[in-house]
């Protein structure tokens, strides 16, 4: 049996949504009224665990992962969003646009402290300033996609279009590859 999700204006509710990601919903001059927040099961912050507990497609759900990188002994750090149905294409399309010899998903530890945000929450809102944000085409083309708060014990519901907007939003085609 599938749970029912409620969501609610982020903004109206900060304490489901990690310190960095409402000062960023705050600051960001899009109508935030789109932007929604649902309180979850934090058992159930896992990507497959979540469409399976409370009824969405993996379609409809992105992933957010942190990758790093090395050019030239200097450490690179970018955000990666995909829709959860396919895999992002980091050896080959992230790499080049990262300009990394080598890419790699940031250690958890790392990905945990650099981003203020919890391991299985991350989201692309809030991130670092000067990290870029790859955004995969087929995920701004969604009416809405399901994403991380910052924290496990809630999701964001936002349109497609709007994760476009961010401050270091980079939209790639081919980002992401099918995820078979």
């Amino acid at each position: 049996m599938t749970e029912a999700l409620t969501f609610v204006p982020a903004t109206s509710q900060p304490g489901l949504l990690a310190t960095g990601v409402a000062a960023a919903l705050k600051a960001w001059p899009v109508d935030s009224g789109d932007i929604k927040v649902a309180e979850i099961d934090p058992d159930f912050a896992d990507t497959a665990q979540f469409c399976e507990q409370y009824g969405e497609p993996l379609s409809t759900s992105a992933n957010c992962v942190v990758l790093a990188g090395k050019r030239a002994g200097e450490l690179r750090y970018a955000a990666c969003l995909v829709l959860a149905s396919t895999r992002a294409d980091i050896n080959n399309r992230v790499r080049r646009h990262m300009d990394v010899r080598k890419v790699s998903f940031a250690p958890m530890e790392t990905a945990v402290e650099l981003t203020g945000m919890e391991y299985g929450g991350i989201t692309p809102i809030g991130l670092p300033d000067d990290w870029p944000v790859l955004i995969d085409t087929c995920v701004i083309e969604q009416p809405y996609v399901i994403i991380g708060s910052g924290l496990r014990r809630s999701k964001i519901s936002i349109p497609g279009a709007v994760l476009a907007q961010l401050p270091a939003a980079k939209v790639l085609d081919e980002l992401a590859t099918d995820g078979s």
